[in-house]
């Protein structure tokens, strides 16, 4: 299992340890934004997402317009996006975008 997120088609920021991003996808839903992988950063208290989804492709972020935190153990935490990975010098933080 690995720790994969997705954004759906209504904007929903969702977590999982799954083997295939598809594996987050609720009955009738489509993953419309991408997706990538999340790691835990303890030293923060933060998590880390990056990479991109083979079947999805890369996370639209600024299409987020609510997070779901059942993936990560329910506990909201500061959210970065590293578009460099490995690299953390450009961290971009992430919020979900109420229009």
């Amino acid at each position: 299992m690995y720790q994969k997120f997705i954004i759906t088609s209504e904007g929903v920021l969702r977590f999982g340890n799954v083997y295939q991003h598809s594996e987050l996808l609720q009955w009738g839903e489509e993953c419309a934004y991408g997706g990538g992988l999340w790691k835990v950063d303890e030293a923060r208290q933060a998590i880390l997402l990056y990479g991109r989804s083979f079947a999805f492709g890369a996370p639209c972020l600024e299409q987020v317009r609510r997070i779901e935190w059942n993936g990560t153990g329910s506990t909201p935490r500061p959210l970065f996006y590293l578009p460099h990975w490995p690299s953390e010098e450009n961290m971009v933080p992430i919020y979900a975008n109420r229009y």
